[in-house]
């Protein structure tokens, strides 16, 4: 398809902090990706070894076999008093702890690493070690589930619905942190080559770990009676995850990579809008996936109440659609209805239900979506354009960054807010400007007031002078020079919105990056953080034969 024809969102639609705060996965989200990768190659499941006590204490490990090389999941169980139990990165004990290693670790390797990874951050990590990793139990659905599976009973499955997984992983580090391989190591991978793809195999091996642990504990409980867990239930439990702040400003720090899965996403849109002539078999599954939302909306369970609200605002919004698909209206167009599905959902649906059908229209298609997979890579570029003219970079500002200009910084609330890094755990953290100290270290984030600071410098230049010649006497704005080249060539790469004012919520960002990253079940736990859940309704290790199972978009438990 013509590239210049593409009926793409533009960015100032797509790239505002409400819309991201309503994103869902679609089939080029990361873990999606991993899995029809695995499910393509056949990818084998081994457990290695399993040195668990009768209480599911020890460790274990697990080896992930592809076509070119195994990693393996070293995990280490120990028993955590209740009181010690947190989802915060202050945390320094977890139920259960982990490392992806680079191989299959020998007995001295694991010996080694049962020293280290128990200690998280407080230890260093070699090469051989990809991803670290921890997690806790969800204790109210773990140990109900552990009894009913030794009493010989299934579990309800209302009991599954309310929570969706076993365990909650509440950090999986990557790229370098705390001594592990630098990505930069792993990029002639094939099978890591797509982003996050050496995290997203930990958390699906994490799975594979708690259905064996739970397992075993119930069988040591009373083997007589004892049941394994079924198999449509482990199906549908997935990994837990708490993320707060400190995944936020990757979606600002990366222009680039952050443009390239949006406009992936986009194309993929935009090729499924564009589709001229729809088969029947494409209506009837997508009646069969407005149906399964239904039920995925149902069973999506959490406490916060403006969540609880728009989800019944969507479960609305699709019975509307269900009646629209069957109208006259739809029935009789004769080309490009999906178009006109997406245009009825924009014009008559929340922003929540316009982001759901997106993902529903992206799924519809593999044939067409499934190849922008293979493009969501990119290295961060720090070059300076020094041979455009200070016009051109005015007049640049001026058409891309309007919505920047128009905030009024003058006013406290439109500057409430700091990003800063803690000191005690390196994370990244919101300070209240005005209250709290700490704001001459701030993060710069602030890329809307930074560009008005440019702005106002560059008006008052002499316009005849080289940018190099500006930038050497005013140095403070390379790097939003830098940015603003970049996003001429990267527009969605920059979040639209003012991210140090009082209407920032960042639990917008949160979703929008865990949405790629192939989340469900998005449980909002305050502004700043918030728990969902990964590979839920995904194949189980023994099904990584079968190519029928790549259907798991919108989990259900039937």
């Amino acid at each position: 398809m013509d590239q210049a024809r593409l009926n793409l969102r533009p960015p100032e639609q797509v790239m505002r902090l409400e819309r991201m705060g309503a994103a869902f996965q679609t089939r080029i989200s990361f873990s999606r990706i991993l899995l029809r990768r695995m499910l393509r190659e056949q990818w084998c499941i081994k457990r290695q070894s399993f040195n668990l006590d009768n209480d599911g204490y020890g460790n274990a490990v697990y080896s992930a076999v592809g076509p070119d090389r195994a990693y393996s999941l070293v995990a280490f169980s120990n028993h955590l008093d209740d009181s010690l139990r947190t989802d915060r990165v202050i945390a320094e004990q977890w139920d259960a702890t982990f490392v992806l290693y680079d191989g299959i670790p020998s007995n001295e390797e694991v010996a080694r690493l049962k020293l280290k990874v128990p200690r998280q951050e407080a230890s260093r990590f070699n090469e051989s070690e990809i991803v670290l990793s921890r997690a806790n139990r969800s204790v109210r659905l773990f140990d109900y589930i552990c009894k009913k599976l030794s009493d010989g009973i299934q579990p309800d499955i209302n009991r599954l619905i309310d929570v969706g997984y076993l365990m909650r992983t509440t950090a999986v580090y990557g790229n370098g942190k705390f001594g592990v391989i630098d990505r930069d190591r792993l990029v002639d991978r094939q099978e890591l080559i797509a982003p996050f793809q050496a995290e997203m195999l930990t958390v699906y091996l994490i799975r594979c770990f708690s259905f064996d642990q739970i397992e075993h504990i119930a069988y040591a409980r009373c083997p007589s009676k004892y049941v394994p867990l079924d198999r449509s239930c482990k199906r549908f439990l997935g990994v837990g995850n708490a993320t707060g702040l400190g995944m936020a400003p990757f979606l600002v720090t990366h222009p680039e990579l952050i443009h390239g899965w949006v406009y992936a996403k986009e194309r993929a849109l935009a090729y499924v809008r564009q589709t001229v002539d729809v088969i029947p078999d494409k209506v009837h599954k997508f009646r069969n996936l407005i149906k399964r939302a239904e039920q995925h909306l149902e069973q999506w369970r959490v406490s916060d109440r403006q969540q609880n609200i728009t989800i019944r605002q969507v479960r609305q919004d699709l019975q509307q659609l269900a009646q629209f698909v069957e109208s006259a209206e739809f029935m009789s167009q004769t080309a490009h209805k999906w178009d006109l599905v997406y245009l009825w959902c924009e014009e008559n649906c929340v922003l929540e239900m316009q982001e759901l059908i997106v993902s529903v229209l992206i799924e519809l298609y593999p044939e067409l979506v499934d190849e922008f997979a293979e493009n969501l890579s990119f290295d961060r570029c720090i070059d300076i354009d020094a041979s455009q003219s200070i016009i051109e970079l005015v007049q640049n500002i001026e058409a891309v960054y309007d919505w920047a200009l128009a905030i009024d910084f003058d006013i406290s609330e439109n500057q409430k807010y700091f990003w800063y890094v803690s000191e005690n755990k390196l994370e990244p953290r919101l300070g209240l400007r005005y209250d709290e100290l700490g704001s001459d270290r701030e993060l710069a984030l602030d890329i809307s007031r930074a560009v008005q600071s440019l702005y106002r410098c560059l008006l008052e230049s002499n316009h005849q002078l080289p940018l190099s010649e500006f930038l050497l006497a005013h140095p403070e704005h390379r790097h939003t020079v830098n940015r603003i080249q970049t996003i001429r060539t990267h527009n969605y790469g920059e979040v639209r919105d003012n991210l140090i004012g009082e209407n920032c919520v960042p639990v917008d960002l949160l979703r929008y990056k865990l949405a790629f990253m192939g989340a469900s079940k998005f449980d909002p736990k305050s502004s700043l953080w918030m728990r969902i859940t990964l590979f839920q309704g995904a194949p189980l290790a023994d099904e990584l034969d079968n190519q029928n199972y790549d259907d798991w978009f919108l989990p259900v438990m039937n």
